[in-house]
């Protein structure tokens, strides 16, 4: 009952992929330990698997739809991908337990809520924006490559150590610092979730014993779910469903935080 009903829990990560482009390892966790029965490790671990397959599925439909900037992906990637391999590489040093971990977590998740509700009621529109000069672009060009590249590598650190792929992160900074639109941010930070998963559940492979079946199971679920938010999206607006799906987010990480 427990494994059926944390299927059915995993079309609904899915779909907060799809939809809003982040919140899918944010569900992922509490599911496969609350709900499943996974130890902290093991539920972080098996969630950078599911979250970093289905966001490959969900780039689909958007990279259909031209929602995709492959240009600023490829910057952002390698060093989030180190980063989250050096995460990993972290939760297994000896003073690191689960405990630590899970608060972190349930941190992480605080911050994330609070966020999604703030960004929630901002606008990002870059259609009146002035051209600088053109020595004045060069260097902004330089500043936004320095900031991305930091930004992705500080997101990789917290994907490959608490198992968050960093969507609630990612999209503000594809749109604020590399001044794309609200949609193909959604759509560019599924690819860079994508890989940014992998990574980290490489750092984890040696560390926990996986169950493959669920892991499987639970993917092809979320699969699902993804799917159907990458169509959606085209036809709900995603800033309404955030500041819902902000406020549950809140809910669960004061949960988290208080049983552990």
């Amino acid at each position: 009952m427990r494994l059926t009903f944390g299927l059915f829990l995993g079309i609904f990560v899915g779909l907060t992929l799809g939809l809003i482009g982040g919140g899918g390892s944010i569900l992922a966790v509490p599911i496969l330990k609350y709900v499943i029965g996974a130890s902290t490790k093991e539920a972080i671990a098996m969630s950078l698997f599911i979250v970093g397959i289905v966001s490959i599925i969900g780039l689909i439909p958007h990279w259909r739809q031209g929602n995709v900037n492959f240009s600023i992906a490829l910057i952002f990637i390698p060093p989030a991908m180190i980063g989250s391999f050096l995460g990993a590489k972290i939760s297994d040093l000896p003073i690191i337990n689960e405990t630590i971990q899970l608060i972190s977590f349930g941190i992480i998740m605080l911050l994330a809520s609070i966020l999604m509700i703030l960004k929630s009621n901002q606008k990002y529109e870059n259609k009146d924006i002035i051209l600088p000069e053109k020595k004045e672009i060069i260097k902004n060009k330089y500043s936004q490559l320095f900031i991305t590249i930091i930004e992705g590598f500080g997101v990789g650190i917290l994907t490959g150590f608490v198992g968050v792929g960093g969507g609630f992160l990612i999209i503000p900074a594809l749109v604020l610092v590399g001044g794309i639109p609200m949609k193909e941010a959604v759509g560019t930070s599924l690819i860079i979730i994508a890989f940014n998963s992998v990574s980290g559940f490489a750092g984890y492979l040696n560390q926990v014993n996986l169950n493959w079946l669920l892991m499987i199971s639970f993917t092809v679920a979320a699969s699902i779910g993804i799917i159907m938010g990458g169509y959606l999206s085209e036809k709900i607006n995603a800033k309404y469903l955030q500041k819902g799906f902000g406020y549950f987010v809140l809910t669960v990480a004061i949960f988290i935080l208080i049983v552990r």
